[in-house]
């Protein structure tokens, strides 16, 4: 019998309205583990990699994975990958909330989404049972209105909904995916393919709960969690949650402001952590099973800028985009702009991070009030930034050219606008900074998906926490700053890590090699305990590798080479102010280790390719052949 999962896959044709359910054998579950890795097994086969990202035959994938809706704390979350229309690479993006363990218990492991329907739909999924409905009275509706309307009409308030906003309906390019009004599988775009299939939304309610092979050995290890959580760093998540690092940040010079200008915000305490306690905060929210509590609600009743608890609160992410990256100390305004994000269905970081772009461009006269319909666009103008927010979802006047993200709006715009984008293959920097981490700055010049900062360990988890380095063979912790052959091979190890918690859905706040409560070794401990497998941590790494190398043969076959895996000019300028004063990645360094990287990863050096030997040696050797890849 099948412990962690459901063995049932579901595929819709939205162009014919046709279901089918696929029942994979065992071997299946046990060589993907579900996420990411089980996600691009049907996008290899499925996508042409040439295709236009918002073509029906672009396919959308949900995946949970064997570990999904156990529980214990760090096991809800849910991957959703597609061709992305923000990079024209995979894309590939996570959430927490409630949603991934509902969609486990509605009696599916994933779902696999091609076609076009011919009018708004969306998908009902209930205790195995599946159906598509119209879902035209939700088209333009906000994402807090969907969820109610739908639990009003499905007759349950327990019902848990993943929706694509009005962003995603316009296209908006880096368009997010969100559930409960508040939890957003954020980066690469995945909002901008579910709207161009005509689907609003997955809506999932069930008690089919997977059987578990040893319930008390995970009942022990969630007992673990309770009585260690205060002894952990994580902990820090309990009580002032992500944005507790903000004027930390600012204060090391590692928080980037300006568009990248500095490491330092003059006023970052202004938005951090501590301020949103003692000012907005209203309740701290957690996921499905998990301790933690690190999901900030805010509430704002008074002012320009009120906000709706129902949207959640900004994350330290968010909180750069739109406050230290803008040059803007607004919380109130920070939190408004987190909130139509969340409301419309847009990815905080890129968003934030293109409007600060532009205010850069303005203020360097590249953007004339002429192109911006009169908008001052200079940093600290709130304002502005509020009104931007909500032009670039609607895709009116000059938000319409913003919602395609700074990359694309630059080489529309020339003028030496693009000398100031801050992008890795098309994708927007999230807030931690090369400059502090040069290890983790490589992860966000090769990662496949675009710059992100939850694709590896952070390079001072090497030197800070040595025994959890040592589960992963990693024992010569290097000093600050360093980007060596050790730090390249860190990076890689931790990436293959990153990319197997991926796949088993994995909270990167709950499991680690770093300041998280749990260890690698203790993730295996996970996985035996739910699955009755008898994986290593050198398997679990192995599926990781896996995934990283067929989304880079995905990119390949899609146009996207080693010449993409390139920091932005604006990482080896010297950053200005604060304690990275003068600060940058050395360009030479930077390319011995994109080299050293590529050696390690066991690719071409130079072209950066897996070779057949590579990939015959991970056990997917079919991927070689592009004929055993794409169908249309």
């Amino acid at each position: 019998m099948p412990y962690g999962y459901n063995g049932k896959i579901l595929h819709v044709d939205l162009t014919s309205s046709q279901f089918q359910v696929e029942e994979p054998p065992e071997a299946f579950y046990r060589e993907w583990l579900g996420g990411s890795a089980l996600a691009l097994t049907y996008i290899l086969r499925q996508t042409p990699p040439m295709v236009n990202p918002l073509d029906p035959s672009n396919t959308l994938i949900l995946a949970d994975s064997v570990l999904t809706g156990a529980p214990l704390a760090g096991l809800s979350r849910l991957t959703v990958a597609a061709k992305s229309p923000l990079t024209g690479c995979i894309g590939d993006s996570q959430c927490g909330g409630y949603f991934p363990a509902e969609f486990k218990f509605a009696g599916f492991d994933a779902l696999v989404i091609r076609g076009k329907a011919a009018r708004p739909v969306f998908i009902w999924l209930e205790n195995g049972k599946y159906e598509l409905r119209s879902a035209e009275h939700l088209w333009g509706r906000t994402t807090g209105d969907v969820q109610e309307i739908l639990r009003t009409e499905l007759g349950d308030k327990r019902i848990e909904v993943l929706q694509c906003g009005i962003a995603g309906e316009n296209g908006v390019r880096f368009a997010s995916l969100m559930n409960n009004a508040n939890r957003a599988n954020g980066r690469t775009g995945m909002g901008a393919v579910m709207g161009s299939k005509n689907l609003k939304a997955v809506a999932v309610r069930g008690k089919i709960k997977p059987a578990i092979f040893d319930p008390e050995g995970v009942k022990r290890l969630a007992r673990w969690g309770v009585e260690n959580l205060k002894k952990k760093d994580v902990y820090m998540l309990s009580q002032t949650g992500t944005a507790g690092g903000i004027a930390w940040s600012s204060n090391t010079g590692g928080l980037s402001t300006r568009n990248w200008t500095s490491g330092t915000f003059e006023k970052s305490q202004a938005v951090d952590g501590a301020t949103i306690n003692q000012t907005i905060l209203k309740q701290r929210d957690t996921c499905y099973a998990c301790m933690v509590r690190c999901k900030p609600v805010v509430e704002v009743q008074e002012g320009s800028y009120q906000v709706d608890p129902v949207y959640g609160g900004p994350e330290y992410e968010t909180l750069f985009s739109f406050g230290s990256s803008c040059g803007i100390d607004n919380l109130a305004a920070v939190a408004y702009a987190n909130q139509l994000c969340n409301k419309y269905g847009m990815d905080t970081i890129s968003c934030g991070a293109t409007i600060a772009w532009a205010m850069d461009c303005f203020e360097h006269g590249l953007i004339r009030p002429e192109d911006t319909g009169g908008l001052e666009l200079r940093f600290g103008n709130a304002a502005a930034m509020v009104q931007l927010v909500e032009a670039i979802a609607h895709r009116t006047g000059f938000g319409d050219l913003l919602a395609e993200g700074s990359a694309q709006a630059a080489e529309e715009l020339g003028r030496g606008t693009a000398d100031l984008i801050v992008v890795v293959k098309k994708q927007e920097l999230p807030a931690h900074m090369p400059q502090s981490k040069p290890g983790l700055g490589l992860i966000y010049a090769v990662n496949p998906f675009g710059a992100d900062h939850q694709s590896s360990e952070h390079d001072p988890a090497y030197t800070f926490y040595p025994d959890r380095a040592k589960q992963l063979g990693q024992e010569r912790p290097q000093p600050e700053l360093a980007l060596n052959e050790d730090v390249v091979n860190y990076a890689f190890v931790t990436q293959c890590l990153y990319a197997s918690m991926d796949s088993l859905n994995i909270c990167q706040f709950v499991f680690g090699a770093g300041w998280q409560l749990y260890d690698p070794n203790q993730l295996v401990e996970v996985v035996q305990t739910i699955t009755g497998w008898d994986v290593s941590l050198q398997e679990l790494l192995k599926v990781g590798e896996k995934r990283i190398n067929l989304m880079r043969l995905f990119n390949l076959r899609a146009g996207v080479d080693a010449s993409a895996d390139m920091l932005p000019k604006k990482i080896f300028q010297p950053l200005t102010g604060g304690k990275s004063d003068g600060r940058s990645i050395n360009p030479i360094e930077f390319e011995q280790a994109r080299q050293v990287y590529y050696k390690i990863a066991g690719w071409e050096v130079g072209t950066g390719t897996p070779g057949q030997a590579k990939l015959e040696a991970l056990g997917i050797g079919w991927a070689c052949n592009p004929n055993n890849l794409t169908r249309s």
